[in-house]
Formats: C-alpha cells, structure tokens, sequence
C-alpha cells in the first residue's frame, strides 16, 4: 500500500506553503505501510518560534483553499514543534532545534519519500530598495 494519489497532492500544497515562507529541510514520507491513521507526514523547520508560526499560518490557509481544514492542531502556542491533523497528511513544522533533537526522518528512516513540486533553488531576495537618508 501506498500514500493515495491525493495525500500526494496535499502534501504538495503544504510543502509550497512552507517552502514560501523560507522553511528549511523540507520532506515528506510515505507513512501509509506504518500507520493506518494517515499517508503522508510533511516535515518542516523554522529557524524561530515566530517563522514556525507564521509557516503553519501559512499551510493552514494554503489547505483551506483547496477545501481542507485540520483535525487536530497541537503546539501552535508553544511555537516550537506544531502538529497539523489534515487526515491524509499530518505536518510537523519544528523549531530547527527541536527536529534535531527529536530526528522523525530517523524514526520514520524506513519510509519511502515523498517526491515534492519544489524548486531547487530559493531565489535570491532583491536587495532592500529603501531609500536612504541622506
């Protein structure tokens, strides 16, 4: 058994979300073989509690138009591990430390990934064109 084709599709929608908002180390796994509660985990980091927010912030309103609301949400208050219920995907957005420290790819190692839409690379933000006090 595999991650259905829209669990798939989900988690791209969550993945862009977070990649727009210049979250790191971004992978999804195929859990579908481990649980039967879900297919697709989507994990993510910020480097703060305030970009940890602003991501979820982000994946929750990306699900929502396309018709999706969580089930469960944990940790937002905290900011520092957040777990999102979408049903078919469940996304963990860390704080960067706190992925260190609790290693899920290690945990879930045996799960195939999740090929992602993400671009390679990131584009290089346009310098400040503020101007300056003279």
């Amino acid at each position: 058994m595999t991650a259905t084709e829209r669990a798939v599709e989900l988690a791209g929608v969550a993945a862009r979300a977070a990649w727009d908002l210049k979250a790191e180390e971004i992978i999804a796994l195929d859990v579908s073989e481990q649980l039967v509660l879900t297919d697709v985990f989507l994990i993510a980091s910020g480097t703060n509690e305030r970009q940890v927010a602003a991501i979820v912030d982000a994946i929750e309103e990306a699900m929502f138009k396309v018709g999706v609301k969580p089930i469960r949400r944990e940790g937002k208050s905290e900011g520092r591990w957040v777990l999102l219920d979408f049903g078919e995907v469940v996304v963990h957005v860390q704080h960067a430390e706190d992925r260190v420290y609790y290693a899920l790819e290690r945990l879930w190692k045996d799960c195939p990934v999740v090929p992602l839409p993400l671009d390679a690379e990131r584009p290089v933000d346009e310098p400040d064109s503020a101007p300056t006090a003279s």
